[in-house]
């Protein structure tokens, strides 16, 4: 399973959301033979089992259900880094032009980030999601956050585009870009063309949940470092950087002159996520057999094992990931 590049789905009060079509219900694993669309390896040998970086023909279908992206929101909301707040409020309060934040969303899935970033955020604000799906486009819109943190109005707009062609040009009066689950699902080159974008247009970039290819189980089990390793060759197929993705981000942002912040988000998956951590590791592990087709029968023993101390409530799983902030120079003199 790859991260997602796309945001998980959510529901807020008074909003319609994603949960009107989710058949799974959070805190209850899912049939062990299923895998949620988006959660586990693509079927399709060649295709990138994650949200497309390109337009796709009218009749491809949706690679992720809502249903994945739902149970991934709390998760997600509780790993953020919300150290990195401070300093990006800082950025902002001193960027040129007063007249509100306008912020885009890359890969924006059902706009959770949104969610959790635009009541943190003071004064008025314009996100522009941007995802590839029209049919999570239309969650992100309807369940977009409507205040500020201070109370201000918030807007949205969706667009669908070639995330991998972004432009500084395409980033002209923005604020702020941001993405979650992102960096892991995309090549060098992709990486260096976001940071180019950004840095070009002078906004700061607010990366979040990029897979670091660590993860920790309690209790452990002899074959956790032989799926993680096969798990990890699995996320760097066809170019894509996988667990490299944040160095590689730092580099580029770095040499391009953005100051670069790191921090830890990790996934803390324990009973009350039982649903979630069925879903991850069936997925995990589908993807390192995917790799390393020899690991078929440890595997399946390993995944019934470790789906049987789910359910009961004994397995403790830590998903590590990076969170990331590009201070890009502010463009038009600010300080």
């Amino acid at each position: 399973m790859r991260k997602t590049a796309i945001k998980q789905s959510g529901k807020i009060p008074a909003q319609p959301g994603p949960r009107e079509v989710a058949s799974v219900k959070p805190g209850v694993p899912a049939d062990a033979e299923s895998v949620i669309p988006g959660a586990g390896p693509s079927t399709h040998p060649g295709e990138r089992p994650t949200v497309r970086l390109r337009d796709a023909g009218p009749d491809d279908a949706p690679r992720y259900a809502p249903e994945w992206l739902e149970l991934r929101e709390g998760p997600d909301a509780a790993a953020r880094a919300g150290d990195l707040i401070d300093p990006l409020r800082i950025r902002l309060a001193n960027l040129p032009g007063k007249a509100g934040l306008v912020i885009h969303d890359l890969g924006c899935g059902t706009g959770s980030m949104g969610r959790w970033l635009a009541p943190r955020l003071d004064g008025p604000q314009h996100w522009i999601l941007h995802d590839r799906d029209p049919y999570l486009l239309h969650f992100a819109a309807v369940a977009s956050p409507r205040s500020a943190a201070d109370g201000s109005r918030v807007t949205v707009e969706t667009r669908r585009g070639d995330v991998g062609l972004l432009t500084p040009d395409a980033l002209a009066g923005a604020s702020l870009v941001t993405a979650s689950a992102l960096l892991d699902v995309l090549t060098r080159e992709e990486i260096e063309t976001l940071a180019t974008a950004c840095t070009g247009a002078g906004c700061p970039a607010l990366l979040t949940l990029s897979v670091a290819g660590r993860v920790e189980l309690t209790p452990s089990d002899p074959l956790d470092d032989e799926i993680a390793d096969a798990f990890n060759a699995h996320q760097r197929r066809g170019g894509l950087l996988g667990p490299d993705a944040v160095t590689v981000a730092c580099e580029a942002f770095s040499e391009r002159g953005a100051t670069v912040r790191l921090h830890p988000s990790a996934w803390r998956l324990g009973p009350a996520e039982s649903a979630l951590t069925a879903q991850w590791l069936r997925g995990w592990v589908g993807a390192a057999v995917e790799e390393r087709p020899e690991l078929k029968e440890p595997a399946e023993r390993y995944l019934r094992d470790r789906l049987e101390a789910c359910r009961a409530g004994e397995l403790k799983v830590v998903v590590h990931h990076s969170d990331l902030l590009a201070l890009c120079r502010p463009t038009g003199g600010a300080s």
